[in-house]
């Protein structure tokens, strides 16, 4: 089930890109990549910023509402208020690495 997001002003929307990185600072730097550089300090986590190779981002709204509880072996449980996924969402798309070539 994809969930819609609202549109919002740039001043909103880069106020959410905010809000996701802190989330990611506080609860993902400490096994993924959270920056656009840099490798992961747990190697089984991916960086953040390739996270859409494995998912589409934009479907883990479900995921992050029911609970993650897969990735790597020692991610922990956790569940987003649906304001918490918008923000990394937006957060996880401002950082996605685009396919060379």
């Amino acid at each position: 089930m994809q969930t819609s997001r609202p549109v919002r002003s740039a001043a909103d929307e880069t106020a959410s890109i905010l809000r996701g990185l802190a989330f990611a600072q506080a609860r993902c730097a400490g096994c993924h990549a959270i920056a656009d550089i840099g490798d992961s300090p747990n190697a089984a986590a991916p960086p953040l910023r390739e996270i859409s190779r494995r998912y589409p981002v934009e479907m883990l709204a479900e995921a992050f509402a029911e609970g993650i509880n897969t990735g790597h072996s020692t991610m922990p449980e956790f569940v987003l208020s649906p304001a918490e996924s918008n923000d990394l969402i937006n957060y996880l798309e401002s950082v996605q690495s685009k396919p060379s070539g």
